[in-house]
């Protein structure tokens, strides 16, 4: 009777390994993505993230044990190469076999252009005129787009679709999560309107454009940017046209970023009564997971609202 009973219990536990077995690895580029998977996976399983945060996206390397994570994953979730080339790199090497999810690709998925001037002025006005968003229209896409609640929410229901094909047993946890989440970015989004709504109209200027899906989100529009990406550096006379910019309009405030160089930004307000402060797209500050991304859209609109 003991054997039978130990056998039993073998048996109950060799299906219980099998079980954990069948949840898909999952591997997740960015941080703030990374936070919207880990919330669809709690309870179930833990996604792989690729990038640390602290560092600048686009010329990062992977580390021997994110290589290792990105070659084991069944599923690869990335916003696109846009804002990580090199994950694109990796992918053809060390995922061939993985599903790869890329989310600026996503049906609902809202994507703006990138914009070159300095002051945003001549994409403002472009747009205005044409009512042009679309990305095709500079071959430039904004990867930013995960600073859009809307884009947020659309993306949580993708990834549990992703996971729900790839391991049906778990699949009413995903739609649960997702469906929580989204009810978690709705009360995100209300409590920064409320926030941001008393200070519309106010000028600031960002560090780099990464900010758009932002500004959109929220009625906020910045009035330039130092620089255009985070892989090029601002020459002298886009530094100047921000100065001029500055000085002109009374902006009140120009942000900095933890992954960049702060002595650009005191180059700009050397001279002008504007503020700073530190806003992160990243939550670089933040450990990740599934908390990661609502703590940083609060941070940010907290940050930018104490700047302005």
């Amino acid at each position: 009777m003991s054997r039978m009973l130990l056998s039993l219990l073998g048996a109950v536990a060799l299906g219980a390994q099998a079980a954990i077995a069948e949840v898909p690895k999952v591997a997740v580029g960015a941080a703030p993505v990374h936070s919207l998977v880990a919330r669809v996976m709690e309870g179930v399983g833990t996604p792989s993230l690729l990038m640390a945060s602290t560092a600048s996206p686009h010329d990062y390397s992977l580390r021997p044990s994110q290589a290792a994570a990105l070659q084991a994953a069944a599923i690869v979730i990335w916003t696109g190469p846009e804002l990580t080339p090199w994950l694109e790199r990796a992918l053809g090497t060390l995922a061939g076999d993985a599903t790869i999810v890329t989310l600026l690709d996503l049906p609902g998925t809202e994507v703006l252009e990138m914009r070159e001037d300095p002051r945003f002025e001549a994409h403002a006005h472009e747009e205005a005129a044409t009512g042009h968003t679309d990305p095709d229209h500079t071959g430039a896409r904004d990867p930013h787009a995960w600073l859009s609640p809307r884009n947020a929410a659309t993306w949580l229901d993708a990834i549990a679709g992703t996971l729900a094909a790839a391991d049906p047993d778990n699949a009413e946890t995903y739609r649960a999560n997702a469906a929580e989440a989204r009810a978690e970015i709705a009360a995100m989004t209300a409590d920064i309107e409320r926030l941001l709504a008393p200070l519309r109209g106010r000028e600031f200027i960002v560090f780099h454009d990464a900010y758009q899906y932002f500004e959109v989100a929220f009625e906020m529009p910045a009035a330039g940017a130092i620089a255009v990406g985070d892989a090029t550096n601002p020459g002298p006379a886009r530094i100047a046209a921000i100065r001029a910019r500055v000085a002109e309009a009374g902006v009140a405030c120009v942000l900095a970023e933890p992954q960049f160089d702060r002595r650009l930004v005191d180059t700009v307000l050397d001279g002008t009564p504007a503020r700073t402060a530190v806003i992160d797209p990243l939550g670089a500050a933040l450990e990740p997971g599934p908390a990661l991304y609502p703590r940083m859209m609060r941070d940010l609109a907290g940050a930018l609202a104490g700047c302005l």
